[in-house]
């Protein structure tokens, strides 16, 4: 027997006087309350109405039981009420500054028709990690290597001016003889500030001689960008970003560079629901489209194919 559901109708039929009314406040056929308050009878030994008239009163059993039936029955409906101000609840998630308003307005959409109420909060890849740990947000995006990352987005370097080849040589970039001649500096914007990115291109860029200074770490992406836009200098980035910036993109030959993403979270249920229901939502966001890698060809914005990465 649903002990709630009878008190309510015992309630509801006591209210109204009437099996009829009652019922219909309680939004269920007669039948149905008479069953209830019948089950409820038995199961506490004793007649909670007396039947006899026409009209419905209730018996000193039923007198005493009525108080502890509304109590109940105000305690079911509260803890609807919680339980629905539960589902409600935000989950502060930090996510990389990268992320496009448009395409972050939109997660927020999409999780809220799945009942997921997100507050986003971007930061920068150490602040995520940091914001998750001190539990300043539930759950963080975070940057990765790429072997254990649930997104991945192919980075590649960008130029005001379209590339010569379909991929970029770093070794193209050595400065030559005549000391007159500007050395193209590589910008990592703070994004890609981390050391399974960072590291491996400084690596290879001294192996093949570009100087310490030629592969250096901005201030921000709009310093990056104004960088790439106004000098020669090249900009590590996805090719979402160079086209956003209407910049020449190229992949490199070498070192392969791709942004990992992964979900930080302190609650499983949390994690879940960012890494399955909300997945390619979050893909969108970081740019990688098809929730791996988005597209590795190298063109200029708004052009053809120009190769493919060796």
């Amino acid at each position: 027997m649903d002990v709630v559901a009878a008190c309510r109708a015992f309630v509801a039929v006591s209210g109204h006087g009437s099996f009829t009314s009652g019922a219909a406040a309680a939004g269920i056929p007669q039948s149905v309350a008479s069953r209830r308050i019948a089950a409820l009878e038995e199961h506490f030994g004793g007649r909670l109405f007396d039947r006899s008239s026409r009209a419905v009163r209730l018996t000193p059993f039923g007198q005493d039981m009525l108080p502890s039936a509304r109590r109940l029955v105000d305690l079911a409906d509260a803890m609807a009420d919680d339980a629905e101000r539960a589902r409600l609840r935000p989950l502060r998630v930090a996510v990389p500054e990268i992320c496009p308003p448009r395409r972050l307005a939109d997660l927020v959409v999409a999780a809220r028709r799945q009942r997921i109420h997100l507050e986003v909060r971007p930061a920068g890849p150490q602040q995520r990690e940091e914001l998750c740990r001190t539990l300043e947000v539930g759950a963080a995006i975070v940057a990765v290597p790429e072997a254990t990352a649930a997104w991945r987005v192919p980075l590649g370097l960008a130029a005001r001016t379209p590339f010569p080849a379909p991929t970029v040589f770093l070794e193209t970039l050595r400065s030559g003889r005549a000391r007159t001649q500007a050395r193209r500096r590589i910008l990592i914007q703070p994004e890609d500030d981390v050391a399974h990115l960072r590291d491996p291109l400084t690596r290879v860029g001294q192996a093949v001689g570009l100087a310490p200074a030629q592969v250096t770490v901005a201030l921000s992406l709009v310093d990056a960008a104004a960088a790439a836009l106004g000098s020669p200098d090249l900009l590590l980035c996805s090719r979402e970003q160079a086209e956003d910036f209407a910049l020449h993109w190229c992949p490199l030959a070498g070192p392969r560079l791709l942004r990992g993403y992964d979900v930080a979270a302190g609650v499983r249920e949390d994690l879940d629901q960012l890494s399955t229901v909300l997945y390619a939502d979050i893909a969108r966001c970081l740019g990688a489209s098809d929730g791996h890698e988005s597209r590795t060809e190298g063109s200029p914005p708004g052009g053809p194919s120009t190769g493919e990465p060796t």
